[in-house]
């Protein structure tokens, strides 16, 4: 089977600044350029490699700080990596950041026309699926009247289904944006799925263990190492969570 996406030798490097660093023009030329250069970068991860197939669900699991959501980024291109590369066949559509999602001025009717077109759908297409979008949301009494307007959940309700209704091929999810009661959570699950047996592949990166495990085909580990481990959820979520609570003991032994 030809993968959908193919990850190469990934590697991501972050500058760190001082604390003290100028906020402005004019502080910088008053303390001097050297307080605004970076004190030194750092490595998330380095050398990460894996495939991704056709309607498979893939889990991303690592602690905090471990690059999940950077992995994620750089898939979407919304990061450039300093190493490596990622091979992409088809369409990424991504739930990575809600609060840019929308723009709070445009109507949700609008603001569906804008992220649906961004995400390669015709005129015709998303005039078609405007009122569908909406029902899905739960927001289709709201269409018409401005985001600002939205509670957070309505928000995360509609970036949620334009994104699941714009046929992706690859669809990346940090973490499980699925918001509202155990019925919506249940047709977000549903529509996830038929995208699955659609050919889509599906990026999960959760805390949750029982999102992966239950959901996810297969399961990655990352973290400052690079890819600790690829495989069966429950393999890879043994293996994490042994080496978390090494880690923790570990801690508690080394604190005062």
């Amino acid at each position: 089977m030809i993968p959908l996406m193919r990850v190469v030798g990934l590697g991501k490097r972050f500058r760190r600044y001082r604390a003290a660093r100028p906020r402005s023009l004019l502080e910088t030329a008053m303390g001097g350029w050297q307080r605004a250069a970076p004190a030194e970068s750092f490595w998330v991860f380095r050398d990460v490699g894996f495939e991704v197939f056709p309607g498979e669900m893939l889990g991303i699991v690592g602690r905090n700080g471990a690059g999940k959501s950077t992995l994620l980024s750089l898939m979407a291109g919304l990061l450039r990596a300093e190493e490596g590369r990622i091979e992409v066949r088809g369409q990424i559509s991504a739930l990575l950041d809600l609060g840019r999602s929308l723009h709070p001025r445009l109507t949700g009717r609008e603001n569906i026309r804008t992220s649906a077109l961004l995400n390669g759908l015709t005129g015709r297409q998303v005039a078609a699926r405007a009122e569908q979008i909406g029902v899905f949301a739960g927001v289709e009494e709201f269409l018409d009247a401005p985001v600002r307007t939205y509670s957070s959940g309505m928000k995360a309700r509609l970036i949620f289904a334009v994104a699941v209704h714009t046929d992706p091929d690859i669809l990346l999810i940090d973490e499980f944006l699925f918001v509202g009661d155990q019925f919506f959570q249940r047709r977000c699950i549903d529509r996830i799925r038929a995208l699955m047996q659609q050919g889509t592949a599906v990026l999960l990166s959760s805390h949750i263990a029982g999102a992966i495990a239950d959901n996810c085909n297969r399961a990655l580990w990352l973290d400052r190492a690079g890819l600790r481990a690829l495989g069966p959820p429950a393999d890879v979520l043994a293996a994490y969570q042994a080496a978390s609570e090494v880690e923790a003991q570990v801690g508690q032994e080394s604190t005062p």
